[in-house]
This record gives structure tokens, sequence and C-alpha cells, in this order.
């Protein structure tokens, strides 16, 4: 399981946006379901890898919380509740979103794997093998965030209109060109939005992260030799299959149209 504590940045001298944040969040995950647990904070329990990474890199986005992911066991069953949860994970959570309010981090975002100490549930000592498994999955999502996080409102303009695009239709031929006409702006615009916002590198390395959280999962609690979901298997194929890969290479965004070509200089 991951789970994953979200905090509100400079909650003193802003306004409570956890319920925003709720709402937004119920459309992200499946079976996981969020709370505020404290305060501005909010938590919840996700099964799977790649919304993880969706949560994390939308909380990310507006620049205004703190991403904490602990990964490892909970104790089942889970109830109903997040806020009553316990477990090695639970733990490992709340040390992951103090170490993103690390003021050295650019990118508030950390990744803490949850282990047992003498029978307690404490974080994955430094050095084992499932805070290493953490750290890498740490170190791309944090490469991805901050994409996600230096984009311009122009970019993200252009960023979403093609994401809305694309969700309308069953491949990506010509989804440029219908952004392009949405926002009323010229192909090589969008191009251009969409090679300085690093949209094609942030959906190339999502995969990525996802198989990294896996296998530390994987890692982290015995199952399945690093893949988090018990194969027998644990051949690099069958861990990006099970982080998501297979799913993503299909609406992986790409140039969609003969008019779409990327371009070193201008702007949307």
């Amino acid at each position: 399981m991951y789970v994953m504590t979200i905090d509100q940045r400079g909650s003193s001298a802003d306004v409570d946006r956890v319920p925003g944040l709720l709402a937004e969040l119920a459309g992200l995950s499946t079976a996981g379901r969020f709370e505020r647990s404290v305060g501005d904070e909010v938590q919840g329990v996700v099964e799977r890898p790649d919304e993880v990474v969706e949560i994390a890199l939308h909380a990310l986005r507006s620049g205004r919380w703190y991403v904490g992911i602990g990964v490892g066991a909970v104790d089942l069953p889970l109830p109903a509740s997040p806020r009553e949860g316990s477990g090695p994970a639970f733990v490992a959570a709340r040390v992951a979103v103090e170490n993103a309010k690390s003021g050295s981090a650019h990118v508030p975002f950390s990744v803490v794997s949850g282990g047992l100490r003498r029978g307690e549930a404490a974080p994955s000592p430094a050095g084992s093998a499932g805070a290493r498994a953490c750290a890498n999955a740490e170190a791309v999502l944090r490469l991805i965030g901050r994409l996600v996080q230096d984009r311009t409102a122009a970019q993200w303009k252009v960023v979403d209109a093609l994401r809305s695009v694309q969700q309308g239709h069953s491949g990506t031929h010509g989804t440029q060109k219908i952004a392009a006409q949405e926002l009323g702006i010229t192909e090589q615009s969008v191009s251009r939005a969409l090679l300085r916002s690093g949209w094609q590198e942030e959906w190339a390395a999502r995969p990525a992260a996802e198989m990294l959280l896996s296998f530390a999962h994987g890692t982290i609690t015995g199952t399945g030799n690093g893949t988090g979901n018990g194969d027998a298997g644990g051949q690099p194929a069958d861990r990006a299959r099970d982080a998501g890969v297979a799913r993503q290479s299909d609406s992986r965004p790409r140039d969609s149209t003969e008019g779409d070509r990327w371009t070193p200089s201008g702007s949307p």
C-alpha cells in the first residue's frame, strides 16, 4: 500500500484549501479515499502506483502542498477512515511529509520506506534495500515534479487543453490541431508550448516512476521479488507492465499531426 500525507504550505497566511483538494483527489483514484487528518493536512491510502504518481504531481502543480508518500504494509482490515489507519506505511508517510518540508527541497516531495523495527512500525533504516528503492523513486518523481512545478500559466493552458482533447479521442492523431483550434492559436504555438513545458519528458518518465514505486513496495513487503503484486516473475518487463507502462504507452503524448513540428524558439 501507499499512504499519502499532503500538507498545505503556508497555511497560516492562506485560506483553507483542503476542501478543494479533497474534491480534486476524489476523481484521481479508483479506490483511494482521502480525508482531512489534522489541521490543513489530508491523508489517504492508495493501491496503484500510477494513481500515486498522478496524485503527487497534481498536488505539486500548484506549489501549495507538501507531499509525503509512505510505502509498505498497513494494518488490515483498513478502517473506514484513513485517520484511523495504522501500520509501517502510515508511520513512513508522516516522516515523508516532514522530509518534504525541508528547506533544502525545491520540490516539496518525499518517499519513505515503512518497515518494522523491534516489532514496531518504523521507517526502514538508511541503506536498507527498501530505503534505497524509495530513494530511487523519490529522485525520479522529484525530477518530474520540477517540470510540473516550473510550468507557466500559459504552458499549463496548452497542456490542459491537449489532455482534455486526448481523453476524448481513441488515438493521438490530430489532437494538437484540435487543441490549437480550441485555444485560438496556431499548431506551431501548441508545439512550442509543449516543448518548453517538458510535457513529452514528463509522460515518458511517468511509467519509470510507477515502476520504481511498485518495485519499492515489493522490496519492502517481500512480495513478488520487488514487483509489489506477489507475481512470481520479476523480470524488468514484468515490473514495467505491472506499473502500468503498457497502459501509458498508448496514451503517451507525441507529435500528432504532420504540422506539429518541434521548434527551438518562439512562444505560445
